[in-house]
């Protein structure tokens, strides 16, 4: 089966600024992807140029089959796309702006499928509420109402939880999880890291780059990183003794605990050997967590990039 989404060598361009720069990405049907990267690193812009808002200036891809400069318009029927900002009307109701929406989609069961998106995401209770005075979960719901209201095929979320409390947020996910298991194909910006391993893979982009793609699995074993962790009383002590050095890549305190890693695994080990007897800390070496990954891969890409 051919994927729902694939792109090779995508750039865009916006002045003299290259925002993505020879990006490939490929995700097949069903699969929830996690489009990760640091503020500025072309999610959104990458995101457009699948979907048919922005054309690239160079490279090229299909996405639902469809190519994404020639056949724009017709992906764009296909698509639902959840922006980082709301963007429905504040000022009308729930029901109001979901049913403004099937109108513009020229829906056939146009009532029936505004009754349908009201029950499926428990907006039945608030459909007369006005968007504007809707809390920031509660409006989450109503933009990924909108977004599968005329059952898209493929679903792009950019960074769709920001600023919402930690229940709401899984209660979005399950929502798209469930969405998955029905056939729809999901890529989904995010910055959190709980949300990356609830995806089925996940590509990682800086300065408009591919760095690394895979299962959450791949990405960590392809790192060559490892991770030391201390417990007990000093570990603020030990992180500031450890910073910059020699093996000793990055420090991360995490209350009571400390996370030391890099990527030659003997000089680590002989960075953290004087703090390993008699300090009050007790040692041992971990599975690096996909944050520990990330921050290793944002310091290459700055260091590529300078």
């Amino acid at each position: 089966m051919a994927p729902v989404i694939d792109a090779r060598g995508l750039v865009k361009r916006f002045g003299g600024r290259t925002v993505v720069d020879g990006l490939t990405i490929r995700v097949e049907q069903g699969q929830i992807c996690g489009f990760l990267g640091p503020n500025g690193s072309g999610k959104t812009t990458t995101i457009r140029m699948l979907c048919g808002l922005l054309t690239p200036d160079a490279g090229s891809g299909t996405c639902l089959g469809l190519d994404i400069v020639r056949d724009a318009r017709a992906i764009k029927r296909q698509v639902g796309y959840m922006t980082q900002r709301f963007s429905l009307y504040e000022d009308l109701s729930i029901e109001e702006n979901l049913d403004f929406v099937a109108r513009l989609y020229a829906l056939p069961r146009r009532r029936e499928q505004v009754a349908q998106a009201l029950d499926r995401l428990g907006l039945r209770g608030r459909k007369d509420q006005l968007a504007g005075t809707l809390s920031g979960g509660w409006k989450q719901r109503l933009a990924l109402a909108a977004c599968i209201l005329h059952e898209p095929k493929l679903l792009l979320l950019d960074e769709p939880t920001a600023g919402v409390d930690p229940k709401a947020r899984r209660e979005f996910w399950d929502e798209i999880h469930g969405l998955a298991a029905a056939g729809m194909t999901v890529l989904v910006s995010t910055h959190y890291m709980d949300e990356a391993e609830r995806c089925h893979r996940i590509a990682y982009i800086a300065y408009g780059r591919l760095l690394a793609e895979g299962t959450i699995a791949e990405v960590v074993e392809r790192s060559g990183l490892v991770t030391w962790k201390a417990e007990g009383r000093g570990v603020d002590e030990a992180a500031r003794a450890l910073q910059g050095r020699p093996g000793v890549e990055m420090v991360a305190p995490f209350g009571a605990t400390l996370h030391a890693s890099g990527t030659d695994a003997a000089a680590l080990e002989a960075a953290i050997a004087p703090w390993r007897e008699g300090r009050g800390l007790s040692w041992e070496r971990i599975e690096p967590t996909l944050e520990d990954v990330f921050i290793h891969l944002m310091a290459e890409a700055r260091n590529d990039a300078a």
